[in-house]
């Protein structure tokens, strides 16, 4: 892997075995809507995706790196910046 992209594991281990994954876009989390509501909508999109057995990939760079696949805790630093 390179050292500018991360993927979770679940990301990680979903995509070796091929499984779907759908990426997720963080501007909603960063630029789309005030804090708390931003972070509650994403872990909301990301609830309804695992709903229809795929695996989230919330996408956001982090700390200089390119990250798939975000915990709830990434989501919310990222959301109240």
């Amino acid at each position: 892997m390179h050292n500018w992209l991360s993927l979770s594991e679940e990301v990680r281990d979903t995509l070796a075995a091929g499984g779907p994954v759908v990426a997720l876009e963080s501007t909603i989390i960063s630029h789309g809507m005030p804090y708390p509501r931003n972070v509650e909508t994403a872990l909301r999109v990301e609830a309804t995706v695992r709903e229809q057995g795929a695996v989230p990939a919330t996408i956001a760079i982090l700390d200089g790196k390119l990250r798939a696949g975000l915990s709830v805790e990434e989501i919310e630093t990222l959301g109240q910046l």
